[in-house]
């Protein structure tokens, strides 16, 4: 193929995968709920569960340095050997039934899983 015609032909396949990273990029941000509430109250939003009250950021930053609830890690060994929040418990989601006696009612449970 010669120079003047691979030109149009990188320019249509350019053009595509722009295309298709852009939409990529909206689909995937465009559907996630930032939540950024400063105030004390829970906040509930629209989703997968929308009667479980989320916790803003600020609220479960102040409960952790009050030790005012119980963080819990959610998601595998691996990842919460990665990193996880100080201090907070590890039950993988998929044991979590099982291992729901070892969690207080009493406590402020707080879950996580990113």
């Amino acid at each position: 193929m010669s120079q003047n015609r691979k030109f149009p032909f990188i320019l249509i396949l350019g053009g595509l995968l722009l295309i298709v990273g852009a939409l990529a990029w909206f689909l995937l941000f465009n559907n996630t709920q930032a939540v950024q509430d400063t105030s004390t109250e829970l906040v509930f939003i629209s989703g997968p569960y929308p009667e479980i009250p989320r916790v803003s950021l600020v609220d479960a930053k102040s409960v952790h340095e009050n030790k005012g609830a119980v963080f819990l890690d959610v998601r595998g060994d691996e990842a919460y050997t990665i990193s996880h929040i100080p201090g907070a418990v590890s039950i993988d989601e998929d044991e979590l039934k099982l291992r729901l006696n070892e969690l207080s009612p009493a406590n402020w449970i707080i879950t996580y899983c990113s």
